[in-house]
């Protein structure tokens, strides 16, 4: 049987066990009337053993009916037990135990498979189904008392209940840590006095997740009644969306000064079943609530006659058609009902929002722990150009990743920024980019500060994670900045990071997280004294120190976060669905008029009401279950990547990317290079994503496909895509992104492995026929994509037209892209020609738009940009289809020496050299 170690998670250990006992069982049933094979008695004795680990922490089928399992192996009952663990099994995977009692039984009458299968339910059958959760009951009781405590839940049950739930008891805070991290059913907690502290459990699996959680020995050290409280704190860390009930026989005054993390309510010493059981539905309700989604349904249903825009509404200019009711067929007829652009009749305005929009908004600042939420129908590419607009003036200093997505260059446009581009480290060997260490934001900020000009600078914007799943210390970044700018804007960039906030160890880099926990942290005292001590130790400290020092920012430091996300990338949204996080302790007195009128600026009058609905009931799914789907979307990521790692055929051709290969060793404080090896198992994420610098977000497998013979743009078109259907959206010269997601299942990743062992064997057989010369054909192919590859070009400079003086590096970059606008003011040369030859005869070429290769997808070059020998060596190296802003037959578009000359900024600049 396989190790607990082979296994990523303990939900896909569970799975795989009670799979294996149903097979065991069978046969063990089917050799009933024969000779019993001790093997198979001793396997099914083993799996026992380890689901008893497991078991404990989950309502069905529930440890009374598992031990019966158990003891029916033990009396040789194996047509009965196979019978049940069948069932069990079944009910697990089709998710059927959530929608009425299974039972375990021979001789019961339900026995029906196809009503144990959900897929046979029509969707409308599934939306009329009570929704099922559990509950989680922290007491160390006896077994009579727990089915006491059991007992009273079911009898609190009323047909008028809109959720239906079952009880898990536990007996202490670290099996209440474990339960709420293997249990994704669990919705609520309820905390009685006589729970205690240790588990009675010892596991590696189960150790491995109260690491996760946060337990350690200093728990020891408490008071058993602070137990409760404790735990509540506790369980905010790990899943901050669930909601707490603490029962306790303390005293008024001693419950009201502590921090109770996610209790909703404290019930004092009492039974009172009923109270608690209408509680535990309110909270669950809070978030089911869909405010926007709700009404826009009431609405549809409602008879109204159509007299202002859109002839679609109601669907009328579809049902009416004789020539596009396929149309009206393809969608059905609810999307047309629910068409309008009213705002009124239960409706809300999006840009000026009052009603179930507004309310719809605040509930997704809860879930995503924002201070305020904004949805957006039209991309995260808009909700960039809002925020910058709103927080960036005109000449504000803006620190920028310089390979960020284009809609913050454009930005930058648009808001007349000065812009300071920030290089990430280069993967030179993979031809794409990491990201921004830490010490080269801190080299601009204080050179910036020893110029003068700190007072300028207004915004620092990173993209977190990055497309290749690169993800930094928010923390430690935000506190260095703040340490050297205290009012520095943050704009983290996490189009694809959405997802982050719903796992306990995603959440703590995102950047909503990190401005609540530096809002709580910069108040104590603790750090107060720290940043004291730090301050005088710093006193004649040179900038090589300060680079050198982790920085501690001042108590008084402003935190103005702001994060932008596509929900519809990672969540569940239709397209273009996003949504912008602050929490900006100057928005209400500095930003919200400005930030209202750049949502003005960029927002349709007429936005999509299914977007704003889909957003809706998409922050309902994660407050619900985005634990559960977030968990499982790691899962099938790692997967992927033991299942690629593992196989002695695959590594002849391709090889998953590490963090060991993606990130540099000086930026992996905890010495983590993989997640996975082949000797040693899985290596626990958390560890890493506490400490280091930069991290790798598992759910992005980037595989090295060089050895193929085939570049990464034709890998994914001609082979992945043509030939076998597979979807992917990022590649580079020589490598290939998968990307997973909440929808991801297991059968996806088992059919990804089947197509990549195809398409090897496949390489083996042309090799195998392959004569001499193709040979060396394919081995050329190979050596040019995995040895000779083109360094990538840091960013060179912006031309001193652009620039205010030598000082420091920022650059006008709207100036640079309006003077294109006059086409007199433009030239265009040749790459291997006119272009060559002004680079080799020592002149000054300027860039006069963005060059935008896809991929990698990001500008090689912006207005004003002085471009370089080795820009123009990637240029020619580049072998892709699309480079936005390059004209094959004319060639590059730069600026003429006359028009440069002819700026008020170039005399000056010149003057000042001089």
């Amino acid at each position: 049987m396989d190790s607990v170690s082979d296994y990523y998670s303990a939900t896909q250990l569970r799975s795989d066990r009670w799979s294996a006992l149903r097979e065991v069982t069978g046969v063990l049933a089917r050799e009933a009337s024969t000779k019993i094979s001790a093997t198979h008695r001793a396997k099914a004795h083993d799996l026992f053993d380890s689901l008893a680990l497991i078991e404990p922490y989950w309502a069905f089928p529930g440890m009374p009916a598992f031990e019966h399992m158990r003891r029916q192996l033990e009396h040789n009952s194996f047509e009965d037990l196979a019978f049940a663990v069948h069932r069990v099994t079944r009910a697990l995977t089709t998710g059927a135990y959530r929608r009425r009692r299974i039972p375990l039984e021979r001789d019961s009458h339900d026995t029906k498979e196809e009503h144990d299968d959900e897929a046979l339910l029509s969707p409308e059958a599934r939306a009329l189904t009570k929704p099922y959760f559990e509950v989680l009951i922290v007491d160390d009781v006896s077994e009579q008392q727990e089915r006491w405590l059991k007992n009273n839940v079911s009898h609190m049950r009323r047909a008028e209940d809109p959720f239906i739930y079952e009880a898990v008891v536990v007996p202490s805070l670290e099996d209440a840590l474990i339960a709420v991290l293997f249990n994704h059913n669990i919705q609520a907690i309820v905390v009685r006095p006589g729970l205690t502290l240790k588990s009675k459990w010892d596991n590696e699996i189960l150790q491995k997740y109260l690491n996760r959680a946060g337990s350690s020995e200093s728990f020891e050290a408490m008071n058993p009644e602070d137990y409760g409280p404790e735990l509540c704190r506790l369980i905010a860390r790990v899943r901050p969306e669930l909601d707490a009930y603490l029962v306790t026989e303390r005293s008024v005054e001693d419950i009201a000064g502590l921090d109770l993390g996610i209790c909703r309510r404290v019930f004092y010493n009492q039974e009172d079943f009923m109270e608690l059981h209408l509680n535990i539905l309110r909270g669950v309700e809070a978030r089911n609530k869909t405010p926007f989604f709700t009404a826009l349904v009431n609405y549809s249903k409602q008879p109204t006659g159509v007299f202002h825009a859109m002839p679609i509404s109601r669907g009328k200019s579809i049902t009416r058609s004789h020539w596009i009711q396929d149309m009206g067929a393809f969608y059905g007829p609810n999307i047309f009902l629910a068409e309008t652009s009213a705002t009124s009749g239960g409706l809300d305005s999006l840009l000026e929002p009052h009603g179930p929009i507004k309310e719809a908004q605040e509930l997704a600042s809860r879930a995503f722990g924002s201070k305020q939420t904004f949805f957006a129908t039209n991309g995260t590419s808009t909700c960039n150009k809002i925020v910058v607009q709103a927080v960036v003036r005109p000449g504000d200093i803006v620190l920028v990743d310089r390979d960020c997505h284009k809609s913050h260059h454009y930005g930058m446009v648009l808001a007349g920024a000065e812009v300071v581009y920030l290089d990430s480290y280069p993967l030179n060997e993979y031809s794409m980019y990491g990201a921004v260490p830490l010490r080269e934001i801190k080299h601009q900020l204080l050179a910036l500060k020893a110029a003068g000009k700190l007072d300028r600078v207004r915004m620092l914007l990173l993209t977190n994670c990055t497309f290749d799943g690169l993800v930094y210390n928010v923390e430690r970044v935000m506190e260095e900045c703040l340490a050297i700018k205290p009012d520095l804007v943050f704009l983290w960039d996490e189009a694809w990071f959405a997802f982050a906030r719903f796992s306990p160890t995603y959440r703590q880099r995102t950047g909503m997280r990190t401005a609540n926990n530096l809002r709580k942290r910069f108040k104590t005292e603790d750090h107060a004294k720290a940043y004291a001590k730090q301050q005088k130790k710093l006193k004649n400290a040179t900038d090589e120190d300060i680079l050198n020092t982790r920085l501690i920012a001042p108590p008084g430091a402003r935190i103005r976060v702001y994060a932008t996300q596509s929900t519809h990338k990672t969540l569940t949204s239709l397209r273009q669905g996003s949504m912008i996080h602050v929490s900006d302790q100057d928005f209400k007195g500095e930003v919200e008029q400005s930030f209202h009128e750049a949502y003005m600026t960029h927002t349709s009058t007429s936005p999509n009401y299914q977007i704003i609905a889909s957003l809706d009931v998409g922050r309902r799914q994660v407050e619900l279950e985005g634990f559960e789907f977030v968990q499982r979307q790691i899962e099938a990521a790692m997967s992927m990547r033991k299942a690629i790692s593992s196989h002695p055929l695959l590594q002849k051709y391709f090889k998953v990317l590490t963090a060991g290969d993606m990130i540099p060793e000086h930026h992996r404080q905890s010495g983590v290079t993989s997640y996975f090896d082949n000797d040693q198992g899985w290596t626990d994420m958390w560890d890493c994503w506490e400490q280091d610098d930069f991290v790798l977000d598992a759910t992005r497998v980037t595989l090295a496909v060089g050895g193929t013979g085939w570049d990464g743009d034709t890998f994914k078109n001609d082979v992945l895509m043509d030939k076998y259907g597979i979807q992917i959206n990022k590649t580079s010269r020589n490598t290939v992104l998968f990307m997973t997601n909440i929808g991801t299942t297991r059968s996806s990743v088992a059919y990804l492995i089947e197509v990549l062992v195809e398409i090897a064997n496949e390489l083996d057989d042309l090799l195998d026929d392959a004569s001499k010369m193709e040979r060396l054909s394919f081995d050329r192919r190979v050596k040019n994509l995995t040895e000779n590859y083109p360094p990538l070009p840091d960013f060179s400079r912006f031309h001193d037209a652009f620039r205010p003086d030598h000082q420091t590096p920022e650059g006008d970059i709207r100036t640079a892209y309006y003077l294109s606008y006059e086409e007199s003011n433009c030239d265009y040369l040749e790459l291997t020609g006119s272009l060559k030859e002004a680079l080799d005869a020592g002149d000054e070429v300027v860039s006069a738009g963005f060059i935008i290769p896809y991929p990698p997808g990001f500008p090689i070059l912006v207005p004003g940009q002085v471009i370089s020998q080795e820009i123009l060596a990637f240029m020619l190296a580049l072998d892709v289809n699309e480079i936005h802003g390059y004209r094959a037959d004319l060639g590059l578009r730069v600026f003429t020496p006359e028009a440069l000359a002819a700026l008020p900024q170039a005399k000056t600049t010149k003057s000042i050299a001089e």
